[in-house]
């Protein structure tokens, strides 16, 4: 049984690479490596610039979340070990999926190091992982109300019934969330640890932070494509979401294949080779930069951990 948990994931996440590459290689008839190439180069300094800035405020808000859910549960931990910590977890993970080296292990490591218990560390992933759904629902509703008819784009390819109707139930689940703050309901008492409902201010801050990572991943999207026929930013943090949410639950390593064939399917107006070259420096900005230094980061905390255990053993 624990044999067949380890791989169940990888496999299904190889399995939803080999069905979107196959699908995005339908997509792609007759594109050439040329036009590619062409696409990628004419995308200006300045976009590159903006991008790079999203990418930032990106990271920024992903060590929001972790700051945010220390203060949720009381502790108070340095800001710069705070942002290392989920710096290097989430760039792990976006890349990794659901592999046994995902971030997860990582945070575990690091925050144990700082005196939290195996169940706070647990709440604490569980806190991050509720902000960004909540941030995902919160966008997911803004954009169904503002572009109401952004469904059409994925009529052929998600089977969604989505509607004006739909985000404002989406917002009024929201508001019972803020709500439940507000009453102060009971904590949740198990065997290991006690689940306390969040303070209103900690609701507060997230709905403004778990929303500003979307917005800047999407942004890296946005301006790295050009502007002709660009649909707008709303447009393209719409298809954003509904991509990245299908990578994620395709558990697809770095969502490869996944996040190009949501795209090229919802943006028919503009050209591939653009949305491809986008979504390269997408891959680029934010996924294998970050992967590569979260490496060094983790070789480096290994190392001093190493070297500490190592201390306290001599006599």
């Amino acid at each position: 049984m624990n044999r067949f948990k380890a791989y169940f994931w990888p496999i299904v996440g190889l399995m939803a690479i080999v069905i979107s590459v196959r699908a995005l290689i339908d997509e792609l008839r007759g594109l050439s490596l040329n036009e590619f190439l062409a696409s990628f180069q004419a995308i200006s300094l300045e976009s590159w610039l903006l991008a790079i800035g999203s990418t930032l405020l990106a990271y920024a808000a992903l060590a929001a979340y972790d700051k945010l859910a220390l203060d949720h549960l009381g502790h108070r931990i340095s800001l710069w070990f705070i942002t290392l910590c989920s710096f290097t977890t989430y760039a792990l993970s976006h890349n990794l999926g659901a592999s046994v080296f995902s971030g997860a292990v990582v945070r575990y490591r690091a925050y144990r190091s700082k005196g939290l218990t195996a169940g706070e560390v647990g709440v604490l992933v569980a806190f991050c992982s509720f902000t960004f759904t909540l941030g995902t629902l919160v966008l997911s509703a803004i954009v169904l109300i503002l572009k109401p008819n952004i469904i059409e784009r994925f009529s052929e390819f998600l089977p969604l019934e989505m509607s004006l109707t739909t985000g404002g139930l989406i917002l009024a689940l929201i508001a019972l969330y803020v709500l439940g703050s507000l009453v102060g309901l009971r904590p949740l008492h198990t065997r290991w640890f006690q689940l306390h409902y969040p303070r209103p201010s900690i609701v507060l801050r997230q709905l403004i932070i778990g929303p500003l990572e979307l917005l800047g991943a999407a942004g890296i999207i946005y301006f790295a494509l050009p502007e002709a026929g660009n649909p707008g930013y709303v447009v393209i943090l719409g298809i954003f979401l509904a991509s990245f949410s299908a990578a994620l639950l395709s558990h697809a390593p770095g969502g490869l294949g996944v996040l190009e064939l949501v795209f090229i399917a919802a943006l028919p107006e503009m050209d591939p080779a653009d949305v491809l070259a986008a979504l390269a420096i997408f891959r680029l900005l934010y996924l294998l930069i970050p992967f590569v230094m979260a490496l060094v980061v983790i070789l480096a905390f290994e190392h001093s951990r190493f070297v500490e255990e190592r201390s306290e053993k001599e006599p």
